[in-house]
């Protein structure tokens, strides 16, 4: 990057990577993928989702503001997905013990999932290999994201939402390159309340 790059111009960089082209979408079957809870148990995905819809929040990091701002919105909805008989769960590759720090610093009250291995963001199709220029970026901002993630791997998702049903199939997919456009809670759950699981 040149000195005048910012972080805002990443997802213009981001962009051009074409990575949503091989992201999930509505009617794909989801991976079933083992993750770890903040306290590091096991947790299979499919699990979550055989007891009703599942909500899918993939963000970056506890480091991230776009995703705090995003996690935080998601909490003032959590118990009109319960009433719905909907799950929740946020997935992050960093540590079960960043996954905890989220969690307590945005007084979280849903699922929140480390994926350190990345076998999920690899099996939804929305891990990206940041470029030198962004590792840059990251770095020189004090972001060491292979320290965060516990995978010496400069690897991030692509912010995703989903909803699968209680077969694993996805009903609805939102992936934006751009990390600071999200999904706003009340139109997932609007598709929610329209939809028959």
């Amino acid at each position: 990057m040149t000195p005048t790059t910012s972080i805002s111009d990443a997802a213009g960089i981001l962009r051009a990577m074409g990575v949503c082209e091989r992201a999930k979408r509505e009617g794909d079957m989801a991976p079933d993928v083992s993750l770890r809870s903040a306290s590091g148990a096991p947790v299979k995905l499919s699990d979550l989702w055989h007891g009703g819809p599942l909500v899918v929040i993939f963000y970056r990091g506890g480091w991230c503001s776009y995703c705090n701002l995003q996690l935080h919105a998601w909490q003032q909805h959590a118990s009109e997905l319960k009433r719905l008989g909907a799950a929740l769960v946020a997935i992050s590759p960093q540590t079960p013990d960043h996954s905890l720090d989220t969690i307590e610093r945005n007084a979280l009250a849903y699922t929140v999932l480390s994926d350190s291995s990345l076998d999920a963001a690899n099996g939804f199709g929305i891990a990206i290999t940041l470029p030198p220029e962004l590792i840059d970026l990251y770095a020189s901002a004090g972001t060491d994201i292979p320290v965060l993630n516990g995978n010496a791997q400069w690897v991030l998702p692509i912010p995703a939402t989903y909803v699968i049903d209680q077969t694993g199939r996805i009903r609805f997919a939102h992936v934006e390159m751009d990390y600071r456009e999200r999904v706003d809670p009340q139109s997932v759950i609007a598709i929610i309340e329209g939809a028959r699981y």
